[in-house]
C-alpha cells in the first residue's frame, strides 16, 4: 500500500508513555477560521498560532452523541497514534476551553480519541467486515491498540495528535470518536492513568469534498462502496462545528492539520455509552467475543478495584 506520509471511572487504567495529571472537560466545538486551502484539502499544510488560540472566539457547547461499540479500555497516553498504518498523514490539534467560564483555555484537560484505519478496521475489531469490497486487515501495528490514544492538554489548552485520515465504514460517514476525562492522576509507579470522570462523549467529522478526495487515493481507494455522507449520516445534525466539524488545511501529499477548540463543562457527566443515535455496526461487528476489556464484556482476568464495566451499543 502506498503511505502519504460517561461514567464515573472510579480507578480505570490507561498504559501511559509519560507522567501526567488530569483536569476538567466536557467537549465543545468553537468555530475556526479557516486557513489557506481550507477544507478541500488543497494547499500546504501549516498552521500559524492564531489557528488555535483565536478558535475560543466562538464557543458552542458540542453534541453529545454515541460512544459506539468500539471503544476500547487500553488507549496509550501519547501523541503518535498511527503504529506504522498507511494513510494521509493528519495532525489533530485541539484547543480545550472551560464553556462555563468564557471560554479560557483549560490546561491539563484528557482528550481521548479513536478511529478506524483507511480501510475501515477498528483495532481490537479487526474481523468486523467495514461494508462495501475492502481488503482484508494488513495487520499493521498492535491489534488492539492502533490509531487509539489519550492526551492531556498544555497550559494553552492544546492537545495534538499525529494520525491517519480515517478511512470509511458503513453506514457512517467518516469520523473521529473522542471522550474527555478529569479528576484523574498518574500512579507514578506505574505510569498508569488511574480514577476519573468522563464528561463527554462526541465525534468529529470532514466535509464531504476532502473526504471525496481522500478517498480516491490510494490505500483508501482499495475500499470501493458507497461512503455515507454528512446528509445522511445517523449522527451528524448538520450543527456543523457544534456536531464536531473539523476545519482542515492541507493535502494528502503535504499531510492535513484539523482543527477544533472545545469547551467543557466541568459540572456535566456523560452517560455510559454517549448519547444520541449511533446507527448499525459494520456488517459482522461486533461478533463472537470481543478482546478482553471491549465494550459491553467484563475484562477477563482480575479488574483493577472499582473498575467499571462499559456497555455502549451503537456505532
Amino acid at each position: 500500500m502506498t503511505d502519504f506520509t460517561a461514567t464515573p471511572l472510579n480507578r480505570r487504567k490507561l498504559f501511559a508513555l509519560g507522567g501526567v495529571t488530569l483536569g476538567g472537560a466536557a467537549l465543545a466545538g468553537c468555530q475556526l477560521t479557516s486557513l489557506p486551502g481550507g477544507s478541500s484539502g488543497t494547499g500546504t499544510a501549516t498552521a500559524t498560532p492564531s489557528a488555535t488560540t483565536s478558535a475560543a472566539s466562538t464557543c458552542v457547547l458540542t453534541s453529545e452523541v454515541t460512544e459506539g461499540p468500539y471503544w476500547l479500555d487500553n488507549s496509550l497516553v501519547r501523541k503518535d497514534i498511527t503504529e506504522g498504518k498507511s494513510g494521509a498523514a493528519l495532525t489533530l490539534r485541539l484547543t480545550v476551553v472551560d464553556y462555563k467560564n468564557s471560554c479560557v483555555p483549560l490546561a491539563n484537560a484528557a482528550v481521548e480519541i479513536w478511529h478506524c484505519d483507511a480501510w475501515g478496521y477498528y483495532s481490537g475489531y479487526t474481523t468486523a467486515t467495514p461494508g462495501g469490497s475492502a481488503p482484508a486487515e494488513d495487520g499493521v501495528g498492535n491489534e488492539k491498540t492502533y490509531l487509539r490514544g489519550i492526551q492531556l492538554t498544555n497550559s494553552r489548552g492544546i492537545v495534538e495528535f499525529k494520525t491517519i485520515f480515517p478511512g470509511w465504514y458503513s453506514p457512517r460517514a467518516v469520523h473521529i470518536h473522542c471522550k474527555v476525562y478529569t479528576g484523574g492522576a498518574v500512579d507514578s509507579a506505574t505510569n498508569t492513568y488511574e480514577g476519573g470522570t468522563a464528561h463527554h462523549t462526541g465525534q468529529f467529522f470532514f466535509s464531504d469534498s476532502l473526504v471525496t478526495q481522500v478517498e480516491a487515493i490510494k490505500p483508501y481507494s482499495s475500499h470501493t462502496g458507497t461512503i455515507t455522507t454528512l446528509a445522511n449520516d445517523m449522527v451528524y445534525t448538520g450543527k456543523g462545528v457544534q456536531d464536531g466539524l473539523l476545519t482542515v488545511v492541507g493535502s494528502a501529499s503535504a499531510g492535513f492539520i484539523g482543527t477544533i477548540a472545545v469547551g467543557v463543562d466541568p459540572s456535566f457527566t456523560a452517560a455510559s455509552g454517549g448519547g444520541g443515535a449511533g446507527g448499525t455496526p459494520p456488517g459482522g461487528a461486533p461478533t463472537g467475543t470481543p478482546p478482553s476489556g471491549a465494550p459491553g464484556t467484563p475484562p477477563t482476568g482480575t479488574p483493577p478495584s472499582g473498575a467499571p464495566s462499559a456497555s455502549p451499543t451503537s456505532a
